[in-house]
């Protein structure tokens, strides 16, 4: 189980990445189609009108379902911004009991916008609401990455409930917590023990 965890946490976070690369890709040849334009306009006099329908649309369902399908995997990696000032001046047992908290709440919270983003889903599905853009796209299929993305967001926070429950320390701990590295942390301290002297 908890490969096939892993595998989809680093799916979903592939995943993302591909949806970023479409839109670097779209942006790019927008940006070659304009001036392709331009050097028309310049040599004949007249724009040959050479454009992506609909592509600012596009970029901006790929953009959704690429922040909604990294959130899992960025949690996993400890990516999140989290206020470990405050944990770090509890005392052991009251930290672990404030991780129990955090960690509850968000799971309890993305179920949540999950089950009613499932709903949107569903009644975009059915009133066949369309983008209104020049490429009428059902909204139901952009919708979809976002709700994918909540859902493996839900089952991560689920699972670092359990590891919380079962007495293992969560994925992130430890991760992005100690900004400055070790060396520098040294380094500071043997400023302040020159200062010190």
């Amino acid at each position: 189980m908890r490969r096939f965890l892993d595998n989809l946490y680093t799916t979903s976070g592939w995943l993302a990445a591909g949806f970023i690369a479409a839109i670097c890709l779209l942006v790019v040849a927008q940006v070659l189609l304009n001036l392709i334009d331009r050097v028309s306009t310049i040599t004949t006099g007249s724009a040959i009108g050479l454009t992506i329908p609909s592509y600012a649309d596009f970029t901006g369902f790929f953009l959704a379902s690429a922040s909604f399908l990294a959130l899992a995997h960025t949690f996993r990696q400890g990516g999140h911004i989290r206020v470990y000032l405050v944990l770090s001046h509890l005392p052991p047992k009251l930290a672990r009991l404030a991780e129990f908290w955090c960690v509850g709440c968000c799971c309890l919270m993305s179920i949540y916008f999950s089950w009613y983003t499932a709903v949107l889903v569903w009644e975009s599905y059915s009133f066949n609401d369309l983008s209104p853009g020049m490429i009428a796209v059902p909204l139901w299929i952009p919708q979809s990455g976002m709700l994918l993305g909540l859902i493996i967001l839900s089952i991560a926070l689920v699972d670092e409930f359990y590891n919380l429950i079962t007495g293992k320390d969560p994925s992130y701990k430890g991760k992005g917590e100690n900004l400055l590295g070790d060396d520098q942390q040294s380094g500071l301290s043997t400023v302040k023990e020159v200062r010190d002297d």
